[in-house]
Order: C-alpha cells, then sequence, then structure tokens
C-alpha cells in the first residue's frame, strides 16, 4: 500500500508541488547528468544506482513523465522508486525532455532518444545493461515511452543530439499507462480534451488544432510507426479515463497485436485518468520481471481493479 501511495502522489497531474525524490534505502542518486551537452536542464536526467556491489550489470527501468507535455519534470520520480526497489536488481533513470514552451514536436521524442542513446553509451560507467532497457511512463510520458517502443528503427525521429548518435535508442518493453496512442482518433471519444482547440496541449505540440495539423498529427502517433520487430507493450489505462479516451487503448492493443508485436492490454475497471491497485502493481513487476530477467511468469491480460 505504500507503493501505491507514492505512485498516486507522484504523478504529475495529481501532484501540485513538484519535489526531488529520494532515492530508497540501497539507492544511490546521480543527478542533472547532460545527455545532450547543451546545458539546458530539460535535457538531463537523474540515475537511480543500486549501492550493492553486483556480479553482473544492472538492467534498467527508465521513467518518462507526464504533465500533457508542457509541465511535469524529472524530479517526481517516486513512481519509478517504486518499481525498482524491493529485491529487484534494477537501476532507474528519471528523464527531463524539452516542453512545449521550448520547442514543438518532434523535439520531445528527439530528446527521449539522445538520453536513451546516453544511457547505452555510459552502460559501463554505471553498471548498468544497455540490452536490458524497460521505459515506463504516464499520460504524455505513456505517449512518448510507445514512441520509443515503435520508433527504433525510424530514422527521422532520432534526431542528432549528443554525441553518442552510433548507439542505438532501441528500448527492450514497454509500459505505457494512459498514454495517447492515435491524435487522429483522439476526438469524440468520451474526452474533455478537444484536440482542434488551439490553446490545448496537443496544439501546442503538434503547431496547431489537429484540423489544421492533421499530418503533423499523424507523425506524432505511436500507431503511425507499428512494425513487427517492436518492443513487447504493457498498455495500462482505465475505462472511465475523461484526459486520454480508453479507445486509444483498444486501438492500439489492436494494431500491435495485428502486426505481431506482443501486447498485453490491463484495463482498470471503474477507472479514471490514473488508478491503482495491487493487482496492477503486481503485474507491472511480473511484466519488467519476463523481459528484463528472462523470468518464465505470466502477466494476464483483462481486467484489473481500479482500487
Amino acid at each position: 500500500m505504500r507503493f501505491l501511495l507514492i505512485l498516486a502522489l507522484s504523478f504529475p497531474l495529481l501532484a501540485q508541488c513538484q519535489k526531488i525524490s529520494t532515492p530508497p534505502a540501497g539507492f544511490r542518486a546521480v543527478r542533472d547528468l547532460d545527455y545532450v551537452g547543451s546545458g539546458n536542464h530539460r535535457q538531463m536526467l537523474d540515475l537511480y544506482l543500486p549501492e550493492a556491489k553486483a556480479d553482473k550489470p544492472h538492467p534498467l527501468v527508465v521513467y518518462i513523465h507526464g504533465g500533457g507535455w508542457e509541465a511535469g519534470s524529472k524530479d517526481e520520480a517516486d513512481v519509478l522508486l517504486g518499481l525498482i526497489k524491493g529485491g529487484t536488481p534494477y537501476a532507474g533513470a528519471s528523464i527531463n525532455y524539452r516542453l512545449t514552451d521550448q520547442a514543438p514536436w518532434p523535439a520531445q521524442i528527439h530528446d527521449c532518444k539522445a538520453a536513451i542513446r546516453w544511457l547505452r553509451a555510459h552502460a559501463e560507467e554505471y553498471n548498468l545493461d544497455p540490452g536490458k532497457i524497460s521505459v515506463f511512463g504516464i499520460s504524455a510520458g505513456g505517449h512518448l515511452v510507445s514512441m520509443l517502443g515503435v520508433t527504433g528503427g525510424v530514422k527521422e525521429l532520432e534526431g542528432d543530439l549528443g554525441k553518442h548518435r552510433d548507439q542505438s535508442s532501441r528500448v527492450t518493453c514497454v509500459l505505457d499507462f494512459c498514454g495517447p496512442s492515435d491524435f487522429l482518433t483522439f476526438g469524440g471519444k468520451g474526452s474533455i480534451i478537444d484536440p482542434d482547440d488551439p490553446k490545448g496541449a496537443l496544439a501546442k505540440l503538434i503547431g496547431g488544432p489537429l484540423k489544421d495539423r492533421r499530418e503533423e498529427g499523424r507523425k506524432a502517433s505511436p500507431v503511425t510507426y507499428i512494425t513487427p520487430d517492436d518492443a513487447p507493450f504493457l498498455i495500462i489505462h482505465g475505462d472511465r479515463d475523461t484526459l486520454v479516451p480508453y479507445a486509444q487503448a483498444t486501438e492500439f492493443d489492436a494494431a500491435l497485436k495485428a502486426a505481431h508485436v506482443p501486447s498485453t492490454l490491463l484495463t482498470g475497471t471503474d477507472g479514471g485518468h490514473v488508478f491503482l491497485s495491487g493487482p496492477l502493481v503486481e503485474r507491472m513487476f511480473a511484466f519488467n520481471a519476463r523481459h528484463l530477467q528472462g523470468k518464465d511468469v505470466q502477466i494476464p491480460g483483462g481486467a484489473v481493479p481500479s482500487k
């Protein structure tokens, strides 16, 4: 229950006051690592590393914060710490990326990919396993981790940031918590968000209302890039989400499966934009254990309690 409380309080759309997360016992924090070399705080990441000596490199869980691409911070990382502690041999990373007041799409995914390349290039220095990288994000962060999962080979979204363009930005697996997946089908599905609002978060992301920027909306949608070699997905979504429509999850899950990409959809019964329960957390742990540790565990899809 303590983990569930931490997870709820860390979610940027619920937490109004920003705080710097304190690493749990047995971990140390290495903060403000500049993954681009720009000196821009929005292009820095924090590492949370196990202090105990290990015989082999640690798998890595990377957290990408939410906030409508216009708010949020890597400092709000309690959600990440809940996933890496508890006996699992994981390291964690929490990344900042440029918000829409600094740059529109595709700056956000360029930053995320630069961060993954930096982490891979510095894996030996921090005892990380460059072949075992899980990415987890909520809301706008869910959108960005989904993009990482489906665009490993898409050159136009790699960008040219940082010194490690020789490194891959591919990830091992994706935990997408209520992230948008297709902006072209977003409207009219029960969301209070109007994608044609010129002052809305989506318009700030793609440079204008969706009705005038449909091609930009398509290019910013994870569903556009699905190919059979994409990373396995765990999609988590409440069936009463009034911000990101539940249909975004079901449509994305169906599209991934049609392309033979492993995808498991967890539906929060009566769940809103963020929901938490013991069974959900257990399946999140199991998903990472399967893909980062090679454990032969099953992750049942379908309904999970939202409380």
